[in-house]
Order: C-alpha cells, then structure tokens, then sequence
C-alpha cells in the first residue's frame, strides 16, 4: 500500500464517504475554481487566508504515465515551465492533480512583468535558459491515487497536500493564516502583495467561481480586452495608447485607454500582434472618441491596473502590466465587489 493509500485510508469515514473515483489514464481537468472581488473585511473563524500572488493559474497532472502543466483555459504549458515538470516527475506519489499559482520573483516580491519573459517561451530548451526563475506555489489537491477529492473540506485538502508531496524549489507549500481581516490585510499591502485571498475552509472544491473564495486586493486591477490602439506621437514608438474594453449585455463596452507601463521592446512587440489582428471597424458597442484610432479584433486581453472606475465607466490612473494568455477574451468582464 502506498503513502498516499494510507493518507486516504486514514480519513474519518465521514470524509472516506466523500471521494469519488478519478483513476489515471482517463481524463481528468478540472476546470479552476476561481475567486470573487469582494471589499469584505471581516471574517470567522470558518475561513483561512493566503497571499494573492502575481502570477498564472497552472493545474499540474502528474500520472504514470505522463505529466501535464494545463493553464487556465486548459492549454498545455509544460515547455514554459519544464522545471516544474521535473519537480513534479521527481515526487513518490505518482497521481495526483494539484492547483497552483505559476510566478516569478523580482526585487523579492512577485512581478509579473517578469513572468512575461517565461510566458512567451514555447521551447523548453529556451525557458531553462532564459535567466527567470520561475516558482509553483501549489495551494490544493484535487486528486490522489485514483480518487477524487475536490468534495471534501479545503482544510482537509490542504492537510494532504502538505503531506503527500514534498516541497523543494521550484515547488512550494503555499502557506495560510487561520484569521484574517482588515489589519491582516493592511499588513499584507504594507509588505507590497497583492492582496489575500479568503477561503472558506470547509468548502469543497467548485470548478467555476464561486464566493467560496474571495480576492481582497491591495489595488484595483483586472483583465481588459484590446479593441484597438492610438498612433504613437513625438519619439514614441510602436503605438500611443491601448483602447481597452470588456464584455457586459453580450457586448464589448469601452473602458478608456492605457498608454504607460510599456518600455519600447514591449510597445514594438504589440504593435506586431495588433497589427496582425487588424479590422476596419471598432469592436466597441458605443462610440470610442479617439483622433486616428486603429481598431483590431478583440483577441488579446491585457493585465491593468488602475486607481478607480469613474463613475461612468472609465479607468481612473491605468497601467499596463501585461498580457494575458490564460483567459478567454469572451469571458472578461467587469469585476465588481461583493459586499459582506
């Protein structure tokens, strides 16, 4: 019997009740479960807290016969990443599916600035010798030895994955506190996080979003879909500004513009993607009042943070942090926070 039988075994049977069967060789990606926005500040002692980092969601696979790396939208990223497949390859356990958070540290903070330079990356070869070290905190485990975990209670989730793997650079325990609240979260943005993330701890394990989970930021931020851009203007290259938008009503809504944040390799290297995702008209619902707009297909989706939303729906302060290739253009939209 294995380690991981053994972890199973010793369940209460209350819990023992609740596994399911996932054996390896079939099909098994669960789709993430995600967070909600919310401006909650107080809580019981029936959740935990973990720091929001600044990275990419990566389930990790690991099967006797094959090790997967899947993104967000379920896209293979194994050569982007082929440390962590390797730290997973080296584990006793041999079928498990964890979740995670993919990042890549600077000045010991995450920055996914930073992280863009592994993104991009297709070739193993290329990423082992791109000089950016990457990290997988893995914060759950969906899976273990053939059996289906995600109805169980996190915090019982949480104490198999401490125990059934084992923990060494590229990979991480992601670690949680047992209170959180307001001054805990005052900390966290004084240290320069993101912000934390509250979970229930006795909640199973949803494949979609879910106030389960909830994302207590430091700072305003969200994906953004580019529906068009500005010419540059003086010594500027590539373009002036990116034409943001995001989806609401089955329509794409005009959220503003965003023209810092760039440096000029990254200003030349979207101007090539928008260029090659030309249209003639705007992708935008409502009239977009831009002098000289190009307009592109709604295809890229972008990282932005900003100080507010104007109250007629316009970016107050925005920033552009990078691209995202881990989420549907289709599925961005206005993230609102929950209350209480």
């Amino acid at each position: 019997m294995s380690r991981a039988d053994d972890l199973l075994d010793a369940l209460p049977p209350a819990e023992r009740a609740l596994l399911d069967d996932a054996p390896a060789g079939e099909e098994y990606a669960v789709r993430p479960m995600l967070a909600v926005l919310s401006d909650r500040r107080e809580f019981d002692d029936g959740w935990i807290f973990e720091r929001k980092l600044d990275g990419v969601r990566t389930l990790g696979i690991r099967e006797p016969d094959r090790i997967r790396l899947l993104s967000r939208t379920g896209r293979e990223v194994n050569s982007s990443y082929p440390e962590i497949v390797d730290a997973l390859g080296h584990q006793r356990c041999r079928d498990f599916t964890v979740d995670g958070e993919v990042v890549a540290f600077a000045h010991g903070r995450t920055d996914f600035a930073r992280l863009q330079q592994r993104m991009q990356l297709t070739d193993a070869e290329q990423a082992r010798a791109s000089g950016v070290a990457v990290t997988y905190y893995v914060f759950d485990l969906l899976r273990l030895n053939g059996r289906d975990l995600t109805r169980l209670p996190l915090r019982t989730r949480k104490s198999l994955l401490r125990r059934a793997l084992g923990f060494q650079q590229p990979l991480r325990f992601t670690p949680h506190r047992n209170h959180g609240g307001a001054r805990e979260l005052d900390e966290a943005c004084a240290h320069g996080w993101e912000g934390l993330i509250a979970k229930r701890a006795g909640g199973r394990y949803l494949p979609r979003r879910s106030s389960d989970w909830l994302k207590l930021k430091c700072a305003q931020g969200q994906e953004l879909v580019i529906g068009g851009f500005t010419e540059p203007a003086g010594s500027r290259v590539g373009f002036g500004a990116l034409l943001l938008g995001y989806h609401a009503e089955g329509a794409l809504r005009y959220a503003g513009k965003v023209g810092t944040g760039f440096d000029q390799q990254t200003l030349r290297r979207l101007r090539t993607l928008l260029d090659a995702r030309s249209r003639t008209c705007s992708p935008f619902a409502g009239p977009v009042r831009e002098r000289g707009a190009h307009w592109v297909r709604p295809e890229l989706v972008a990282e932005i943070g900003f100080t507010e939303w104007t109250r007629d729906g316009m970016l107050r302060h925005p920033r552009f942090l990078g691209l995202r290739d881990d989420k549907r253009p289709e599925d961005v939209v206005r993230e609102r926070p929950v209350r209480g």
